[in-house]
This record gives structure tokens, sequence and C-alpha cells, in this order.
């Protein structure tokens, strides 16, 4: 090869490089510089979807008294837990990483379980962004995944309230962009609950709260 040739290859394949070098770092900068300045991002933990999951001993829930997306006041044990199996995850609607993929898990979730006759199984989202996230945003979020029925409820309210529910279930994280999606799988009079991660395939969900339904967790 001509040596002039070879010292222009390398020239462009250098320029190319250093292209696309710059367009890697400016691309993302220039789209977080159009997005909303309410929305609010955290990075997806490793092996977030993994199958491991976990047992957690001794959850004592409290009676606190939170609202639901329609406006109503519920008492998350009396009202939602007792007597019930539960899955628990925590979302906040500004958020647009993992919480719409947990928004979506739970809405597909919910509908295999009906299918499944398991329609006294609850599903609860807890809002970690109690301040901003009223009942109607978290009505308008949980339309974002379609008609899902009863039985998926979303809750916020006082962030005293909503922090020690947190802290009772071993969820509560200071920063909202630290949280993980995590999935409590349990119910009343349980000793023990599963911890799984809430981005798991919704039938590997409703795999766990089958078997452990039935193992009486």
């Amino acid at each position: 090869m001509c040596p002039g040739r070879r010292i222009f290859r390398v020239f462009l394949n250098r320029s190319v490089h250093a292209a696309l070098v710059a367009a890697l770092v400016i691309t993302p900068l220039a789209v977080f510089a159009q997005m909303p300045a309410d929305h609010q991002h955290h990075m997806l933990p490793s092996g977030a979807t993994g199958n491991v999951t976990s047992v957690v001993s001794g959850l004592t829930i409290p009676d606190v008294a939170l609202v639901n997306q329609r406006g109503e006041t519920v008492h998350v044990y009396s009202d939602l837990i007792k007597g019930k199996t539960v899955v628990i995850n925590t979302i906040f609607t500004t958020c647009t990483t993992i919480c719409p993929l947990m928004g979506a898990n739970f809405a597909s979730l919910r509908k295999i379980l009906d299918t499944q006759g398991q329609r006294k199984v609850n599903l609860i989202s807890i809002s970690i962004d109690p301040v901003a996230d009223t009942p109607a945003r978290l009505e308008e979020w949980q339309h974002r995944f379609g008609q899902t029925g009863p039985g998926w409820t979303l809750l916020t309210g006082s962030k005293s309230e909503v922090d020690r529910l947190l802290k009772a279930l071993r969820i509560f994280t200071a920063d909202k962009l630290d949280h993980a999606p995590i999935a409590l799988i349990g119910g009343d009079n349980r000793a023990d609950w599963v911890r799984a991660s809430a981005l798991m395939s919704p039938s590997r969900l409703a795999e766990l709260v089958s078997t452990h339904s039935k193992a009486g967790l």
C-alpha cells in the first residue's frame, strides 16, 4: 500500500473515533438538558432484574393512615394487609428510570393474579416522594399502564407517616434517588417475608406469590 494512503487511513480512523467519542459525551448532556426540570433520575442498580430472593423476618407493620390514589384515607395494616397476601414496592411519579418499569410490571402482575383467581392478593405501591405525589398524580401515573382494575393500591400522605411505614418494612431510603426496585411479598401474621426484585418478570413474581402463599409465609 502507498505510504500516503496508509497515513490518510490512520488519520481518517482517528478522526472518526474522535467524532464518536465527542458524540457519546455531548449527546447525553443534550438529552438531559432538554428533560423537564421535575423529572428525577437514578441509575438502575446492578443485578436489579435478577432472580435472587432473600427472607426478611420480624416485620411489624404499623397501621398508619395514608391516602390512596382515589383520595381515600386507608389504614395500611387493617385495610390492605390484614388477612391478605401482599406485594409491596416503592415508587415516585417523576422517576423516569426504574419506576415506570416497576409500574408496568405491577400492572402485568395484577392481570396474571386475576387470571389465576388470586384476587385477594393486594399490590401496594408506596410513594417515597409524598410531598409531590398527590393522589391525583398517583392516579394519573397508574393509568399510564392501562386498566388494571382493583387490587393495586398506590399510597401517599404525611411524609412522617410514610417514612415510619418504610422503616418498619426496612425499605426506607433517605434520598429518593437511591431507592432500589424491591418487592416485598408477605402478609398478615407471616413470620417471614420474601424480598425480591420488583423488576423480575411478572410471571416469576406471580410464582413467588403463589409459592409463598401456599407455604404459609
